[in-house]
């Protein structure tokens, strides 16, 4: 009876029946799970073969840690103080020595997450190949920047595109155009995920080849990039070329560009090399209030993000008095650690459960990290507060007029807020989704983009259309009711303005 009761005893604790159950039950769902997958690999094309191999044996350690963990993955009161100096000020940082850059700028891999697509804003294909400015793409700028970078240095930075599975065949065919520019560009793919039914924990997918049900499949987070980085052979080619250090950053994000001074805190004086993970963080403001912030939590950095927070505490995760700062998603991270991490087997990143409906309404699950959780893997890890203006997303096309408009001026592929605007603020815009959300639509409705540069807040509902020439200043919102319409005139000055109601406009 004795050695009955040591064995149900676990580090001290004694385990009662329904723990038992309940080990039995997650151990019965990983069996099942990987039986299932390997029934999926049996009708897998012999190319995909090996890759869904790699992918699936990624997939079984996730469902693995999702399945096994119990409870918040954070306590709340085991929330530490930031530490003085775990957040640096992007305003203390130095500018490297000039005849230093070329030598910092060939140490260095600028990577892109390019797994989205463009259906938020009603568009086709990938989200990077939407034109932006100028009649020029997320990618178009992208390659611009770094292609300015390595003709005024004479460096061979390279530009690595994370792919996934939904975006891969449409990049392929635009990155030929870049053949003649200054820029080596790579690709690799993100994973291919199976859904799972919420109910049964398995697979919807029926077969494994490409032409099978796209809705049983996801790209599973950035999160993946780690694992997928190493396994496409490029982290170990570039640890090997003497890179020291990868920038990450979303495509979308068009304030994310190379930033030397970012580069001189990791390379230069006697830290070199001792800051092992960079996360760039920025004031939060009533507009980011949902974005991951920066804690520290059994004396290490680590990334909170909201669905990591207990139900009773979201309002103090948004509160902007408590967590100053979030995630902007741009990441600085030393090569030769990745590596290392990945080869001892020690990357630790918190499962993230979204929950989804198909359209056959069938409830599903996707399985997914966050590649900034990894912070808490790598020693020396920062925060670094830079200016709002390394953060300008564009999500929406709410976010598409403000880069459109004479707020910004490009360069080289930057934007950069013009200097005639007094706030360093971004105005605040809300266009109606059902007249404006998809690009197309958007774009008819305006006969040029308005003078934006003293705005502060626009919101346009409705039917609304807008001469050439408009300009838009202080607070501005234009309603239109159901079945009215509003054309605005061209060369009208609207500041501080409700404009409602019905009025059109009609060439004679």
């Amino acid at each position: 009876m004795a050695t009955h009761v040591q064995r149900r005893q676990v580090f001290g604790h004694t385990r009662s029946p329904s723990m038992e159950f309940k080990e039995l039950t997650k151990k019965d769902a990983q069996i099942q799970l990987a039986h299932e997958l390997q029934k999926l690999i049996q009708t897998c094309p012999a190319p995909l073969k090996e890759v869904s191999q790699k992918d699936f044996e990624g997939y079984e350690k996730l469902f693995g840690r999702f399945i096994n963990e119990s409870g918040p993955s954070v306590e709340w009161d085991h929330i530490q103080k930031l530490p003085e100096d775990s957040v640096r000020r992007y305003a203390e940082l130095n500018r490297p020595e000039e005849s230093a850059v070329k030598d910092m700028l060939n140490k260095l891999v600028v990577v892109k997450l390019n797994g989205g697509l463009g259906t938020s804003m009603g568009c086709q294909g990938p989200k990077s190949i939407i034109p932006v400015r100028s009649e020029l793409t997320f990618l178009d700028l992208t390659v611009q920047q770094i292609e300015h970078l390595n003709k005024k240095y004479g460096t061979n930075v390279p530009l690595v595109l994370m792919n996934s599975f939904n975006t891969d065949d449409d990049t392929q065919k635009v990155i030929r155009k870049y053949q003649g520019f200054q820029v080596k560009t790579y690709t690799f793919n993100q994973s291919r995920y199976p859904r799972i039914n919420k109910e049964s924990l398995m697979p919807v997918a029926k077969t494994c080849g490409p032409e099978g049900d796209l809705e049983a499949w996801y790209p599973p987070g950035h999160g993946d990039f780690y694992q997928s980085f190493q396994n496409s052979g490029l982290l170990h080619e570039f640890v090997c070329q003497r890179k020291e250090y990868v920038f990450i950053s979303n495509i979308d994000n068009l304030g994310a560009t190379v930033d030397l001074n970012i580069l001189n805190f990791l390379l230069g004086g006697e830290a070199a090399g001792q800051c092992e993970f960079l996360m760039e963080v920025t004031d939060k403001t009533r507009a980011d209030v949902k974005g991951g912030t920066l804690i520290q939590y059994e004396d290490k950095l680590r990334l909170l993000e909201i669905a990591q927070v207990p139900k009773d505490h979201v309002d103090d995760f948004k509160s902007v008095k408590t967590f100053k700062i979030f995630n902007t998603n741009n990441l600085w991270i030393k090569l030769g650690a990745i590596e290392q991490i990945l080869n001892e087997g020690i990357m630790d990143m918190e499962v993230i459960t979204n929950n989804k409906t198909l359209d056959n309404g069938l409830n599903i699950i996707q399985l997914e990290q966050a590649v900034g959780a990894a912070v808490k893997c790598f020693s020396g890890a920062h925060g670094i507060n830079v200016p709002r203006s390394r953060f300008l997303p564009v999500k929406k096309t709410d976010d598409l007029l403000l880069v459109m408009s004479n707020l910004y001026s490009l360069q080289q592929g930057s934007l950069t807020m013009s200097h005639l605007r007094m706030f360093d603020t971004t105005p605040l815009v809300k266009l109606g989704p059902n007249h404006f959300g998809r690009v197309k639509d958007f774009l008819k409705r305006f006969a040029s983009i308005p003078d934006m540069l003293e705005l502060d807040h626009l919101t346009v509902s409705g039917d609304v259309t807008f001469g050439k020439d408009v300009s838009l200043r202080g607070t501005v919102i234009i309603i239109a009711n159901h079945g009215d319409r509003i054309d605005i005139p061209p060369g009208a000055i609207l500041e501080n303005k409700i404009v409602s109601g019905n009025l059109r406009i009609l060439d004679h």
